[in-house]
């Protein structure tokens, strides 16, 4: 059974195009996801179709109305809760990660809730036992880009959207560390050269360059992975190695 991601927003149009493009895209067309935005103000109930209003106890702004976001819910329908998710776009949200990207392409519907202005009425988290998703440390006018980021970083997963199936597996993040550099032809360019062991033919060589070059990149950039990543024997080598490279360096 195919995936069915269903975007409710009041802009539906910042939703659509995108997902014609690319490896979503091509995923739609397989058959393999059904992407769709649906329109908030269509679950209002009065002629300006009216999806805010201001807060209880005061303050700057304007909040998005519950009763719309249930409506429109329930009106998408669903699939057995074990097989369902109900996510909302905020920054209060835990972490989305590559994780959580993985649980999701094991779904059979995934709803997104799209917040503007101040926020969305807590009830909804609430009524809906929506789960609160961050796309990281930052704000936006609104949870549609962030939906954007799920749906590819979910899509992506699906058994047979990726032309090559191991590319999933290769991805940063797929087993708790950053991916390693990428390089392609021609051999140097401005005067850049590949590193010698990509063109040694030696494939042993090659994959411990690889990882030990991941490692590298986590311990500089994301230090707080390595923390909880799984490291194994010889990753604890080849860190042992590039803290001592880091020493000699210094």
């Amino acid at each position: 059974m195919s995936l069915a991601i269903d975007v409710v927003t009041i802009f539906p149009g910042m939703i659509a195009g995108p997902v014609r493009d690319g490896i979503v895209g091509r995923a739609v067309e397989a058959g393999l996801v059904r992407i769709e935005a649906h329109d908030l103000r269509d679950h209002t109930d009065d002629r300006h179709r009216t999806a805010d209003d201001s807060p209880f106890g005061g303050g700057p702004g304007m909040v998005m109305k519950a009763e719309p976001f249930f409506r429109a819910v329930e009106a998408i329908g669903g699939a057995p809760a074990e097989r369902r998710a109900v996510v909302l776009l905020s920054p209060r949200g835990m972490p989305f990660d590559q994780a959580r990207a993985a649980r999701y392409a094991t779904l059979h519907r995934l709803v997104l809730l799209c917040g503007r202005y101040e926020g969305i009425d807590e009830r909804v988290c609430e009524g809906l036992a929506a789960e609160e998703v961050s796309v990281g440390d930052f704000v936006l006018t609104g949870g549609e880009v962030a939906a954007l980021a799920v749906i590819e970083a979910t899509v992506r997963l699906l058994p047979g959207a990726l032309g090559d199936a191991a590319s999933a597996g290769a991805d940063s993040f797929s087993d708790g560390i950053l991916d390693f550099p990428q390089y392609t032809r021609p051999a140097v360019v401005r005067g850049h050269a590949v590193p010698d062991v990509l063109l040694s033919g030696d494939h042993g060589r090659i994959r411990r360059w690889r990882r030990k070059e991941a490692l590298r990149a986590t311990r500089e950039r994301r230090p707080d992975l390595l923390r909880k990543a799984p490291l194994s024997p010889e990753d604890a080598a080849l860190l042992v190695e590039i803290e001592s490279e880091a020493k000699v360096l210094a």
